[in-house]
């Protein structure tokens, strides 16, 4: 298994998704570029409950992780009538980035039993996704027997590789993210409006006040 670490842009995804209040998954995770400007292909978990103050990462996890139970690795199928792509995405090998986010919903949860009670949705995206059809989530075996030598080391008895695992800025925003957009138009609405006030202001006051100088 390869090595996970935090990823801000996968974080900036699952902040704007967790804010349409929706318990659903992202339904542009297959679209290139627009759940990542890097990884094409994002997989993502996620939990919502009330009241909030029920909400932690470590209880949101754990209830992924314990979906084991219902997992067969021998025929690589979940038990009949159960879940466990949770835990599956969670443990998937190849998926080394990872970015959560918590969101308060104040109106409730959409498709939900509570859509208009407060409540807490919690969303973690992974890359590169796991959960691919056909595929076991990992190799059974001993640790870091199948690590890329020369690339990677053993590190809790996961491949890490230093340069794969470093931390990454992104200053992007899913062009979904209406929030975000929303504030992009209006900044692009104001701008020319109060350049074209500013012009309008400066030739009216050269109209009454003509021998005035305007300095650059």
């Amino acid at each position: 298994m390869l090595y996970m670490t935090w990823d801000e842009g996968l974080a900036i995804t699952a902040r704007a998704w967790s804010r349409k209040c929706d318990f659903q998954h992202n339904i542009y995770l297959k679209d290139p570029k627009r759940v990542h400007p890097s990884f094409s292909s994002v997989g993502e978990n996620i939990w919502t409950g009330y009241p909030i103050s029920i909400f932690s990462v470590q209880s949101s996890l754990n209830l992924w992780v314990a979906e084991v139970i219902n997992y067969s690795n021998r025929s690589n199928t979940c038990m009949q009538g159960k879940v466990c792509g949770h835990y599956t995405q969670v443990v998937w090998a190849s998926s080394y980035k990872v970015g959560c986010a918590v969101n308060i919903c104040p109106n409730g949860v959409a498709r939900t039993n509570f859509p208009t009670t407060k409540a807490a949705i919690f969303v973690c995206n992974y890359a590169p996704a796991g959960n691919v059809v056909g595929r076991k989530p990992y190799k059974t075996g001993a640790a870091c027997s199948d690590c890329e030598v020369g690339t990677n080391e053993c590190q809790g008895n996961l491949c890490r590789n230093q340069e794969r695992d470093a931390p990454r800025n992104y200053s992007w925003t899913p062009d979904w993210d209406y929030e975000t957009g929303t504030a992009c138009v209006s900044i692009l609405v104001i701008r020319p409006l109060a350049l074209l006030l500013t012009f309008l202001s400066a030739y009216g006051a050269k109209q009454y006040y003509p021998d005035i100088f305007f300095y650059e």
